[in-house]
């Protein structure tokens, strides 16, 4: 292989990878030093000089004439004068020779090992390129095309081609994908380990949904909205807390739009997840009762740290805050960032009728009566306002305690 063909055949394949020219050129040079110093121990005095485009190249040794009986005849920067004089005559002691190494003079293995050294580099230069390409661009909106599926990933490939990666765990439940189809994520992580760059796409992360709420929303793109918060159970329901900037804006109807316009295309894009968007208030109280949004609260009690709230319902709107398998109260409950308890209302004329738990010692062991005042249950009637999940998951008692504790508590109302 010559000089041109090794200096085109690489160009070629660094164009292909998307190597910039003074990279590929610099990458050239580091290698082909490498390959002198190998056979002449040094390269200081060695002068480079190629083009990609035309695959030129040219490498010239210069050296000083010294006297054949000088003590510097070794060093690789001198050369005696007997053997200058075989190259020019005319030379003198003093002057320097330049000479032309040809690449043949390394010999075909070491010319072999410096291409596939070439393609090697190239190959890592991508590798590092992908990675500083994608860590500064986390929680960016992407599309992508799906290249290949496996079992606990789908393999994307981006706009040049570059692989990357959408986890099982990070896509919605209901996501299915077929080889060709484009779709939207989110750049959730770029990793490099051992040197190879892994990048984690998302479509569960909160980020991809605000991503799509800026793409949807003029209002929010232009800063006149802002999203203050957003939790999700990917595919089932979100909470999108958002806040307007201009007293002329309702930023819960620009997000919804007219007729469900604007958030439409979001919903669908998400698998069908049911999508609140709450207006944000300093008011916790009101927060809260915007949060557990469809259901109405009657009032709410938060205790002195401020990390639990009592939550006061009318008994028919006691299943709308909990929700489907509760996860309504439990969105809510990441979105205010405190812990909340439901509880029925009861009206005045319910607790006239009421029976006192210390009137039931005699059949209820003092243990349980004493758990159950624990939680702020003082009455038989506050304790059969709570189904039996809700007492089993707020105190410690077991279920067939419970299951037993609301049977007696019942009958004395029959």
């Amino acid at each position: 292989m010559d000089s041109g063909d090794l200096v085109a055949s690489f160009s070629e394949f660094a164009r292909e990878k998307n190597i910039d020219r003074p990279t590929m050129i610099a990458v050239l040079e580091d290698v082909l030093r490498t390959m002198i110093r190998k056979k002449y121990e040094d390269d200081h005095n060695f002068d480079i000089i190629l083009n990609a485009e035309t695959g030129d190249l040219e490498m010239w040794r210069t050296r000083e004439i010294v006297d054949d009986n000088s003590e510097d005849i070794w060093d690789t920067d001198k050369i005696p004068l007997t053997e200058a004089r075989k190259i020019e005559p005319d030379f003198e002691i003093g002057e320097e020779v330049a000479e032309e190494v040809k690449l043949i003079d390394f010999g075909r293995r070491v010319v072999q090992t410096a291409r596939q050294t070439l393609i090697q580099k190239i190959k890592d230069l991508e590798k590092e390129m992908l990675y500083d390409l994608y860590k500064d661009q986390v929680g960016e909106l992407l599309t992508v095309d799906v290249y290949q599926i496996l079992g606990r990933e789908v393999i994307c490939l981006d706009m040049d081609g570059n692989e990357l990666s959408l986890p099982k765990f990070e896509q919605i439940p209901k996501d299915r994908f077929r080889k060709g189809n484009s779709i939207r994520a989110v750049v959730h992580k770029a990793e490099l380990n051992n040197g190879n760059p892994r990048v984690l796409l998302s479509r569960t992360s909160p980020v991809f949904l605000e991503r799509l709420f800026e793409q949807e929303i003029p209002e929010i793109l232009d800063g006149l909205i802002s999203i203050k918060k957003i939790v999700r159970e990917p595919g089932d329901r979100a909470k999108v807390a958002v806040e307007s900037f201009d007293d002329r804006i309702d930023p819960v109807g620009a997000c919804v739009g007219m007729k469900g316009s604007r958030i439409h295309s979001i919903v669908r894009e998400l698998e069908n997840e049911n999508i609140d968007v709450i207006q944000w208030t300093d008011n916790t109280h009101l927060f809260i009762s915007r949060a557990l949004s469809p259901a109405k609260i009657s009032s709410v009690q938060i205790d002195e740290n401020g990390e639990r709230a009592s939550v006061f319902l009318k008994p028919d709107q006691v299943s709308l805050a909990i929700g489907r398998g509760g996860l309504n109260i439990k969105l809510a409950s990441r979105l205010i960032g405190m812990e909340l308890d439901v509880f029925r209302d009861v009206e005045q004329d319910f607790i006239e009728e009421d029976v006192d738990l210390t009137e039931f010692s005699d059949e209820i062991e003092a243990w349980v009566l004493k758990e159950l005042h624990g939680i702020g249950l003082d009455t038989a009637k506050s304790v059969l306002a709570l189904n039996k999940e809700e007492l089993v998951r707020r105190t410690e008692l077991e279920e067939s305690t419970v299951v037993e504790v609301l049977a007696i508590l019942a009958s004395e109302f029959e």
